[in-house]
Formats: C-alpha cells, structure tokens, sequence
C-alpha cells in the first residue's frame, strides 16, 4: 500500500468554493482546543510530555471504524458501485497493529538509519488511527477521504520526529500531528475566502462561536469587546470573523434572478463610469476651451505663431531641433521660446475659464 500525499481513490480534489450543505456556525467551534492555534503552522506543534500521557489514555489501541456492508468480492461485478471508502478501510484492516516492543524496535530503526520499511509499518500500523481522528472532524462539504489523506500526511511527520525514548505511544504522539493537519486543511477549505491567515483569526475561527455561547450561559452579552478582552484580540477582528462564520460567500457576477441577465455587480458595486451630468459638464468646458484657444491664437505673431500652430496644437509637432533651424536659432532657445509661450497661454486661461485646471488639454 503506497503511503504519501497521493489521493486515495475516489477522492474529490481540494474544494474551493463552499458548497450546498456547509457546516452551520456553530459546528466551526467543535475543533479540538489542543490545536486551535498550531493547526496552521503543523511544524510547530511539539506536545509537552504531560500532555503526551494524558493523550495515550485517550487514543489507546484503535480498532478501525470498518462499515459493515459487505463489499463486493475482488473479481465480481455488482450492482451497485463500490464504495471507496470501504476499499479504503479494506486496505487498512489488512496492516496489523504493532506491540510496544515491536514499535520501539522499528522506531529506534528508522531513528538510526533512516529506513523506509521501518517508517511504513510504523505508518501503516496507525492508518486506523487517522480514520478515528477524520471522523471527529467530518462535515459536510468537507471529504471524509480528503481529511484522512491530510491526516495520513501529519502521520508521517509524526513518524519523522517521533522519539522513542521519550516513553509514549507513537499514536499518542501522532494524534496531535494529524489533528493539527486535519485542522489547517479545514480551516483552508472553509470558505472560499481563506480563513486562519494571522494567528488571531486561527484562535477566533476555533474560539468564536465556543465563547459566544460560554458568555450567554454566564449571562453576559457577548459583545465584541467582551469578546476581544477574553479573546485577547482586537475588537475588529472580533467583528470580521462573526461576519465572515455567519455569512456565506455569494459570487458577484451571479445573475439576480433566473431571467436576469443583472448581476449583484451591476446593482450594488459603484460604477466606474462618469454620470450623464459630470460628463456634459465636462464637454462644455472643453468646448469653452476650444473657443479661448482659438481666440489666444489670433494674438500670437511671429515665431510663437509657428510653434503654436506646429508644435503645441498639431498632431504631428515639429521638433525643437526643426523649429531652431527655421529661424536660425539654437534648439535651446527654441525651448525657451515654447516654455514662455505656454506660461502666457495659462494665463491667458485661468483669466478667462475660472475651471481650467480641471479641463483636459485637447489635441488640435
């Protein structure tokens, strides 16, 4: 049985976008309180032994949750599909479970040197583990199959840094690995907005809805800063998280209705575009400005006539180069000539058009 981050079969690939029948919000506070802050960053986590003992009471010898309808025979065809999580659980069953010496012996082996075979019994030994741990975790739309291969994956990492001469079980040291992977792969696919991007909004997103109701019991309103103090967060991340567990993500393109070709964008996000009023405004005072050009025209002469007439107003200008050499002139004092004549022309404006700043020069 290969183990990795390959797909079991019939797994769906990771969702990313919420679908019809997601967790209410209050299942998001049923994660475990062990993990609520580590299950983003997994290599992090490092229990402390006091904790260790605690959780080999708890996880013991697990038996695999096995289904009890029958499977289709290897070889037959049914009528009714197989099952791919009851070929999982077949594959899982067929790995004994481990002694404490025949553990230790493989765990100080692969300690040593590394060994593949080592880390795959001592991995396909604790697959029943996974599946106890993912159906803790398991609501829909969420995989029951996604959320043990991301448990199998933590299982690994368990094996990795597991010290047998610490005196704990393997599972009770990889329960916290694989919780915390189930964890960070949930709070992943969420919602279509990723969740659990600071530290504050992991805590929240496992705590919110957990300390709304402890404050409702007490009699206590649960105010957002309430919340904040016993949180130890800020009130406006408070307020984010509560908005974002209570409301579902909605896509702004979607139509309004079954015969609308409107979308939520159309309706509720402003437009872009100038109203009819500021763009008759706008035109206005383009067409004021035309008329003053043409009237600062008729009072030019000379060498500024030339360069209005082939360099500020025309579509192809002449060069300062070309200008210098039609009126023998360096291309320096060319510049000069241009630079003058167009402070004279904003003055000439701003006297005449109170708006001329907001108005766009035009082209000819």
């Amino acid at each position: 049985m290969a183990i990795g981050r390959k797909r079991t079969k019939g797994t769906t690939s990771r969702p990313r976008a919420k679908r019809p029948g997601a967790p209410s919000e209050a299942e998001a506070s049923e994660a475990e309180a062990e993990v609520e802050v580590e299950a983003a960053e997994p290599e992090a986590l490092e229990p402390a032994p006091e904790e260790l003992v605690e959780a080999e009471a708890e996880v013991g010898d697990v038996e695999a949750p096995v289904t009890t309808s029958a499977l289709v025979p290897a070889g037959e065809s049914g009528i009714t599909r197989r099952d791919p999580l009851q070929a999982y659980m077949a594959e899982v069953t067929r790995h004994p479970l481990l002694t404490r010496e025949e553990e230790y012996a493989l765990a100080k082996n692969y300690q040593q040197t590394q060994d593949v075979k080592a880390a795959y019994r001592l991995v396909a030994s604790n697959l029943r583990l996974v599946v106890k741990l993912a159906h803790e975790y398991h609501r829909n739309p969420l995989s029951l199959l996604d959320l043990i291969q991301e448990g199998n994956i933590g299982l690994m990492q368990a094996v990795k840094k597991y010290d047998p001469d610490r005196g704990v079980k393997l599972s009770s040291y990889a329960a916290w690995w694989i919780r915390a992977y189930i964890l960070r792969y949930i709070m992943d696919n969420w919602k279509m907005v990723k969740l659990g991007t600071t530290e504050a909004q992991r805590k929240l997103f496992f705590k919110l809805r957990q300390e709304q109701d402890k404050l409702v019991a007490q009699g206590f309103e649960p105010s957002p800063k309430l919340l904040a103090e016993r949180l130890n967060v800020t009130e406006q991340d408070v307020v984010e998280m509560d908005q974002r567990l209570g409301h579902d993500e909605m896509s702004i393109d979607a139509p309004l209705g079954d015969d609308s070709k409107s979308t939520r964008a159309d309706r509720f996000l402003p437009s872009s575009a100038a109203g009819a009023e500021e763009r008759l405004g706008n035109e206005e005072l383009k067409e004021l400005f035309r008329e003053k050009l043409a009237e600062f025209a008729q009072s030019l002469e000379g060498k500024e006539r030339f360069i209005f007439e082939n360099r500020l107003t025309s579509d192809e200008p002449l060069t300062l180069q070309d200008i210098g050499d039609k009126y023998g002139v360096s291309r320096e004092r060319a510049r000069q000539i241009e630079a003058a004549l167009i402070n004279r022309m904003r003055d000439f404006m701003r006297e005449r058009i109170p708006d001329f700043d907001l108005v766009a020069v035009p082209k000819g």
